[in-house]
């Protein structure tokens, strides 16, 4: 069955934030999965050629996901990411920042909020960033944000339908 799933991306320089939109034609629980654990987001995060590497990820309240986007010559683009909220299945809220291998954040960073709902077996993303400052804005979006994060949703899309 075909469907003519939503995908919105904006960005609002005024306010600093990004905002994405995303349905998928999977059911909720398989969808926030893909969102929240390391294995599943290690095989759709990073936009092809370039994979990912979690070194670890502790999913709860305080918790960090540290990990790498690997180019296909072995260079590595770390982020630390750390959980400020989490209502399972529904929300959850995190502060995202580039690193370096050590664990030393590059600030200012980003503040994202992801959530989920599911009406008739499509599941909505709706995912807000707000970047502490408008330099971090443009620098991600000047690093081709918008055409990363579409190759990853499309990576997701093709892990969501292998384990649907």
């Amino acid at each position: 069955m075909m469907h003519n799933l939503l995908f919105d991306f904006t960005v609002d320089k005024s306010t600093k934030t990004v905002t994405i939109t995303r349905e998928f034609a999977a059911k909720l629980s398989l969808v926030w999965d893909a969102f929240t654990k390391a294995e599943l987001l290690d095989q759709w995060v990073a936009p092809k050629p370039w994979t990912s590497k979690t070194k670890y990820m502790n999913f709860e309240v305080g918790g960090r996901r540290f990990y790498a986007m690997v180019s296909p010559e072995g260079l590595e683009r770390w982020s630390i990411q750390e959980f400020s909220s989490i209502t399972p299945k529904t929300n959850f809220k995190m502060h995202n920042a580039f690193a370096d291998k050590e664990e030393n954040p590059e600030l200012p960073g980003s503040d994202w909020e992801y959530n989920f709902s599911e009406q008739n077996g499509i599941t909505k993303v709706h995912i807000s960033i707000y970047n502490e400052s408008l330099e971090r804005l443009e620098r991600m979006i000047e690093m081709g944000f918008k055409e990363g994060f579409t190759m990853s949703i499309d990576n997701l899309e093709k892990v969501l339908t292998t384990l649907s």
